[in-house]
């Protein structure tokens, strides 16, 4: 009987170990699988056998098994790619991906994603990474959500606000008395070069997107005192009441500028709107927009609804009490006339030119316009107890009632790493490890076999007791 015993001892070391190298041989064929966690196992011994001897009653082991085998979810290192797609998480966490055709939610490591044909941002397999939309402050709205790009286009942004910043030869003089008067609308050139000292123009947008030159005109009055005229193409007037036969048209507003006599800063400004042909409404400084500008109005649409109030700005404020130059500011030097920086917010409609992902996990688009806007936040998940995770293959894990609940939330918060972006972790399998355990298995495989062998010829010799 004990010898039979001795046999299935052996038995059970060769089943248990041959196990062992099946995970030894697991590990080391995903060394260079992006994610991977590898195993470790540990065995038990089985429940003994009751034997009576002189001394009383004692036990000898029935042979052993596998007590675990439990995944290692240390961090791996980090590989770097040229995909801005490709992330990795630096810290505790899990990707959301959801099967493409079901409601189903499985857990990654592996964060080498792409965007698929439909916009959606898949990895390998098609599973659909999950997160959150957001506002255009950044800020997640709502709940969980496929990551898709549903629009590849940046919407424009009509002008609201153009800075003009000048020199005026103080030298200068003055060339016309009332520019406004010598604007004509109707005429192929609606300024002569004779009638004002200079001229800047900047591009200003619609609501559409579309680009019209606003020109503003200068010319002396006096001494420290010049007039100015704010004018756009004749052709893309469309403001009520204005026709194409009206000189006025193309006339947006006038006003005069001060400067200082002993320093050449503004110290003075005025603007007059023209709401009709040959009709002036004076701007008080009750008029000034929130950020102490004048404004203008255009049009450039024609429709319900599409008039446009844009500020200018040449460098100074009202405050409340006065005219505050800012640190660059419109000036009266005594060098030549020169426009020394312009610039006009808004922009027109932009095509999606590419996709980056920060640290937070805020995925942003850049558009041809300029413009970078937020899109989506990564939702990262964590579990009580990882290692009763199920693994599914194709680097994902679902959760088990061992595991606890998925605890989603964003990256960098409630103990979850950060992403690092345009970086692929890679397995954690410490290959030298995985081969000294091999040696060990192999010999511990190799001394049950003998067990087995052993006792093959023991029963041997008590058969042959019989001759």
């Amino acid at each position: 009987m004990a010898l039979s015993s001795a046999l299935f001892s052996g038995i059970s070391g060769l089943s248990s170990l041959g196990s062992a190298m099946q995970v030894i041989g697991d590990n080391i064929a995903n060394v260079n699988t992006v994610g991977f966690k590898g195993s470790t196992f540990t065995f038990q011994d089985l429940l003994s056998q009751n034997m009576f001897t002189r001394a009383g009653t004692s036990q000898v082991g029935r042979g052993t098994a596998l007590s675990d085998i439990v995944a290692n979810f240390e961090q791996g290192s980090f590989e770097s790619t040229g995909n801005t797609t490709d992330l990795a998480i630096g810290g505790e966490g899990f990707f959301c991906v959801r099967e493409d055709s079901s409601d189903s939610v499985f857990y990654t490591r592996a964060g080498n994603f792409r965007f698929d044909e439909n916009g959606y941002l898949v990895n390998p397999e098609g599973y659909v990474v999950q997160g959150w939309s957001v506002d255009g402050e950044g800020n997640i709205t709502g709940t969980t959500t496929d990551i898709a790009l549903t629009s590849f286009t940046s919407e424009p942004e009509a002008t609201q606000d153009v800075t003009i910043i000048t020199n005026l030869d103080k030298d200068s003089t003055s060339n016309v008395t009332g520019l406004e008067n010598f604007w004509d609308g109707t005429a192929t050139t609606p300024m002569a070069s004779t009638n004002y000292e200079y001229q800047s123009t900047v591009k200003a947008y619609d609501s559409l997107g579309s680009t019209h030159d606003i020109t503003v005109y200068y010319d002396k009055i006096s001494g420290s005192q010049w007039e100015y005229i704010v004018t756009c193409n004749p052709s893309e007037d469309l403001r009520t009441g204005f026709a194409a036969t009206d000189e006025e048209i193309g006339l947006l507003a006038r006003g005069t500028i001060t400067f200082s006599d002993s320093d050449g800063t503004i110290t003075g400004l005025t603007m007059d709107r023209q709401t009709a042909p040959g009709t002036w409404d004076p701007q008080a400084t009750t008029d000034i927009n929130a950020e102490g500008y004048y404004t203008f109005q255009t049009d450039f649409i024609g429709g319900t609804g599409t008039t446009q109030d844009i500020a200018l700005d040449i460098g100074t404020r009202w405050n409340g009490t006065t005219q505050v130059p800012d640190s660059l500011a419109t000036t009266q030097y005594a060098s030549s006339s020169t426009t020394v920086y312009q610039s006009a917010d808004g922009y027109g409609a932009g095509a999606l030119q590419g996709v980056d992902v920060d640290v937070d996990g805020l995925i942003t688009g850049s558009y041809s316009n300029g413009q970078v806007l937020p899109l989506y936040k990564l939702a990262l998940a964590k579990f009580q107890s990882v290692t009763n995770l199920k693994k599914e293959g194709g680097n994902l894990y679902s959760e088990t009632r061992q595991s606890g609940d998925a605890i989603t939330s964003l990256p960098g918060t409630n103990g979850l790493g950060s992403i690092a972006p345009n970086s692929l972790e890679q397995s954690n399998v410490d290959i030298a490890n995985e081969f000294v355990k091999m040696i060990t298995t192999q010999r511990g495989f190799q001394a049950n076999s003998k067990i087995i062998t052993v006792t093959d010829d023991m029963l041997s010799e008590l058969i042959n007791l019989k001759r």
